[in-house]
């Protein structure tokens, strides 16, 4: 018992140690990532002018039927240098959802998620140029099939991809030991400013990372994130007194990795 004991207590103190020695760039202290899915044309027509006349730089998962709506403009968006992300070939999400119904993933196979995920790639890339690093489950979903024969495909995007981005999470992540494959998502959708940066400050206690994840881009409706609220919120990421780093989820991930490397 004793020895077991002792055991436990090395491995929390190396996992409390690991912890501590994790460094955002340059003294931040938090790192926010702002993605948006399913390719929607206000990403293109308010979104990207908002984020470039900053210099932010944002992560979006697109499907690529989407992206074909509005090529010239997701082409300057991978010129201005956003993330273009994977979000499947055809968004398949529950049966529950009425407009899945005809592409649910309880009825789904490994192979055919497999396909969902490379199809998607080799589209995306020939529309744009681009091979995508990361990867948003579509609603948030990470299983396919039914009853006892459900399965995870974490492990299909854990294969292909850096990242696993999921939706309306409840907690931001620990970057010293979260799962890439499965980094929890924060709807942006509908928040104030105020409610932003509460959210980052908490994080910034910890010295975490928030991915929010959003939809549409505009004025107050069904899954918009309010441009009004992201641009005072990436004023207020601006000023170095609140050290936040603003970047992709692509750059978050990779200096995770590069951290955890280190050690």
């Amino acid at each position: 018992m004793a020895v077991g004991i002792c055991l436990l207590s090395a491995s929390s103190l190396k996992a409390q140690n690991a912890k501590s020695d994790f460094r955002w760039p340059q003294g931040k202290r938090v790192a926010v990532s702002f993605s948006f899915d399913d390719a929607r044309l206000s990403q293109i027509d308010v979104g990207t002018p908002l984020l470039d006349k900053y210099g932010v730089k944002a992560t979006f998962y697109v499907s690529p039927r989407s992206v074909e709506k509005r090529l010239d403009g997701w082409k300057k968006a991978v010129a201005s240098g956003h993330e273009i992300g994977n979000h499947s070939l055809t968004h398949p999400c529950t049966v529950n959802f009425g407009f899945s119904q005809q592409n649910a993933l309880e009825n789904y196979t490994i192979p055919m998620m497999e396909k969902q995920l490379d199809d998607a790639n080799t589209e995306i890339q020939r529309l744009l140029g681009v091979k995508p690093v990361t990867f948003a489950y579509p609603c948030g979903q990470k299983f396919i099939g039914r009853g006892a024969g459900v399965q995870s495909y974490v492990p299909l995007v854990a294969k292909r991809f850096l990242v696993g981005r999921g939706f309306r999470d409840e907690m931001s992540n620990v970057p010293a030991a979260c799962d890439l494959a499965q980094v929890l998502g924060t709807d942006s959708d509908g928040l104030t400013f105020e409610q932003m940066r509460d959210l980052v400050v908490t994080a910034s206690q910890q010295g975490r990372w928030i991915a929010f994840a959003g939809h549409e881009i505009g004025k107050p409706g069904r899954q918009v994130t309010l441009a009004a609220a992201l641009e005072q919120f990436i004023q207020y990421a601006k000023d170095p007194a609140n050290g936040v780093w603003l970047d992709t989820v692509q750059a978050v991930a990779k200096h995770i990795q590069a951290q955890r490397g280190a050690r």
